[in-house]
C-alpha cells in the first residue's frame, strides 16, 4: 500500500495557465505608451509571455523594449488580469521611460503615447482597464475577463462558490 500511494495520482484536468506581463509606460506629461499589434491590428500596451528564467520586472523591461524601442524603468505591480476563455494571467506594472527611440517591430505596426482619453476610445475594455487602472493609485488590481468584456466581481464570487473542490 504505500509503494501505491508514493505513485505518481493520474493528473486531474487542473487546467494550464500562460503568465504575461505588460507595462504601463507613464511620460511625464501623462501619455501612456500603446502598441498597435501586428497580429490583429488592436491597440494594447506593450507586453507578453514571461520567458521561464526571467523575472516579472526584467520581462516587462525586456517585452516593451523589444515592441517599442523604449527602455523602462518599472515602478511597481499595478494589476493582476486573468482571461479565463485562454487562460492566461497578465502581471501589469506601471513604467517610467528611461530612454531610447520609438520604433515598431516585428509585433507592432504602430507605436504612439495616448492621453487618457485615447486610450479608453481606441482599446477594448479589457485593455484599456489596465491602464487606467494603473493611474488610479490603488491597485493592484485582480480582475477577470473573457477576452473581450470583463466579468463583474459579483459574478466571479458566484463562479467560485459553485466550484467543486478545495481552492
Amino acid at each position: 500500500m504505500l509503494l501505491y500511494m508514493s505513485q505518481p495520482q493520474e493528473a486531474t484536468s487542473t487546467p494550464l495557465h500562460s503568465v504575461s506581463v505588460a507595462g504601463v509606460v507613464v511620460r511625464e506629461d501623462g501619455r501612456l505608451l500603446a502598441i498597435r499589434r501586428a497580429d490583429n491590428g488592436t491597440w494594447e500596451l506593450p507586453g507578453g509571455v514571461l520567458e521561464l528564467n526571467e523575472t516579472p520586472e526584467a520581462g516587462v523591461a525586456r517585452e516593451v523594449w523589444e515592441e517599442t524601442g523604449i527602455h523602462v524603468e518599472v515602478d511597481e505591480l499595478t494589476g493582476v488580469y486573468k482571461n479565463t476563455t485562454r487562460g492566461i494571467v497578465a502581471l501589469v506594472f506601471r513604467c517610467k521611460p528611461s530612454g531610447g527611440t520609438e520604433r515598431t517591430s516585428s509585433e507592432s505596426t504602430a507605436v504612439a503615447w495616448l492621453t487618457p482619453n485615447e486610450v479608453s476610445d481606441r482599446m477594448s475594455e479589457v485593455y484599456a482597464i489596465r491602464l487606467l487602472d494603473a493611474l488610479d493609485g490603488n491597485g493592484p488590481h485582480v480582475r477577470s475577463h473573457d477576452g473581450k468584456h470583463l466579468i463583474p466581481v459579483e459574478s466571479q464570487l458566484m463562479l467560485d462558490d459553485s466550484a467543486p473542490g478545495d481552492a
